[in-house]
């Protein structure tokens, strides 16, 4: 059995005997980030129960899920 060691990583593919550059770049940060993310967006679920719904709560600037509102507490009835 043969070993097989890569040593440098090479960006390039060959297509019908032409080789062709090519550029290879991963995808940043998905989704919301907490309070060290670099979008500057926080969010607090840590009190999160079935049926949160996110809002802002300006005097935390902070985003929240939690039981104060809820689609139960939204409107009278809440069954939608």
């Amino acid at each position: 059995m043969s070993n097989i060691n890569i040593t440098q990583n090479k960006n390039t593919v060959t297509v019908n005997g032409e080789t062709r550059v090519v550029t290879v770049k991963t995808a940043g940060p998905q989704g919301p980030q907490g309070p060290q993310g670099a979008s500057g967006l926080i969010v607090d679920d840590a009190n999160k129960v079935d049926g949160s719904i996110v809002y802002y709560d300006a005097s935390s600037a902070t985003f929240k899920a939690d039981s104060t509102t809820t689609k139960l507490t939204l409107v009278f009835g809440g069954s939608f």
